[in-house]
């Protein structure tokens, strides 16, 4: 076989090869160099070099904000989120979709380990902006929100692909929806922030005392009865939803407890099959830890094969 360097200008060809390999690194690194560079957080640094022109959360983003009016895109996630991590690199990786974000908003990352103080805010933001707009998605991380100048919530999600996926709008459509409102019908994205503000708001309030109240058979009844019909038939779960099969399983405890519990006696028997289904595909599968025990946090398939 003939090689393709000869041995005597191997070493010549390698050295060539690393000084190239190394200068395309340096290259790439001092193409894309945002204003997380300076931070101690190792999630932000991991932003650090994405071609979307990060800030940090703090008065100069906000002030650029304010200054040319444009709306904010918020990023809340955490080192240890996979969603986070595919997120920046399917999404803020991409030359196209950064150069909008540029363009059109001023971005900001922020770490929810470091600041989880916003974190909370803007989560319980985007969870009252869902239940405004009648979406049956939670919470969750990466949180992604847009946000008027002043910081106020527009509307949000959690993961965008790059394109559009089942179920899921593509991120750069999901902008161009934004900052087309922004541009054209800026009092009605106004009247929305503060609609979801002042929602927020209110829920914050420390809430008084209430007494002790007997929850009434029929009413927890008709819960039971609303929880069944997020049951999985095929593959166990109780936050299954059809117009999204292939969404994250979680083992949701408290519902699990709900259907055990005795209602006028002992629990109905289809209850108990349903958890019983629940439970024998959890024990079954990946999110069990089959050699230490336990069980991981939920799982990224419907089958609860892949945990995470």
């Amino acid at each position: 076989m003939k090689l393709l360097f000869p041995a005597a200008h191997l070493g010549a060809a390698l050295f060539v090869l690393l000084l190239t390999t190394t200068a395309f690194a340096q290259d790439q690194t001092a193409r894309h160099t945002n204003h997380l560079a300076g931070e101690s957080s190792p999630y932000l640094l991991l932003h650090a070099h994405n071609p979307v022109d990060w800030y940090p959360w703090g008065p100069e983003a906000l002030e650029r904000a304010r200054t040319e009016n444009k709306p904010i895109f918020l990023s809340v996630g955490y080192s240890s989120c996979y969603w986070c991590h595919v997120m920046e690199r399917r999404v803020f990786e991409n030359e196209e979709i950064a150069a909008y974000m540029n363009e059109h908003f001023v971005n900001i990352k922020v770490d929810r380990e470091e600041r989880p103080d916003l974190d909370e805010i803007y989560m319980l933001s985007l969870q009252v902006y869902l239940q405004l707009a009648g979406s049956q998605q939670g919470g969750g991380w990466p949180l992604s929100l847009f946000l008027t100048p002043d910081g106020k919530p527009i509307a949000g999600g959690t993961y965008f692909p790059p394109e559009d996926a089942p179920g899921r709008p593509g991120f750069l459509r999901v902008l161009q929806s934004i900052q087309a409102a922004w541009a054209m019908r800026p009092d009605d994205v106004k009247q929305t922030a503060d609609l979801v503000t002042a929602e927020v708001k209110r829920l914050s309030q420390p809430q008084l005392e209430v007494e002790d109240t007997t929850l009434s058979t029929r009413l927890v009844n008709f819960v039971v009865e609303n929880v069944k019909q997020l049951d999985d038939a095929d593959f166990g779960g109780l936050d299954f939803n059809p117009e999204h099969p292939d969404a994250p399983k979680f083992p949701v405890p408290s519902r699990l407890a709900l259907l055990q519990h005795p209602v006028n006696g002992a629990p109905a028997a289809d209850s108990l099959a349903i958890v019983d289904r629940m439970l024998d595909h959890m024990a079954d599968g990946g999110i069990h830890d089959h050699l230490g025990g336990g069980f991981h946090r939920y799982s990224t398939d419907r089958q609860w094969h892949v945990p995470h």
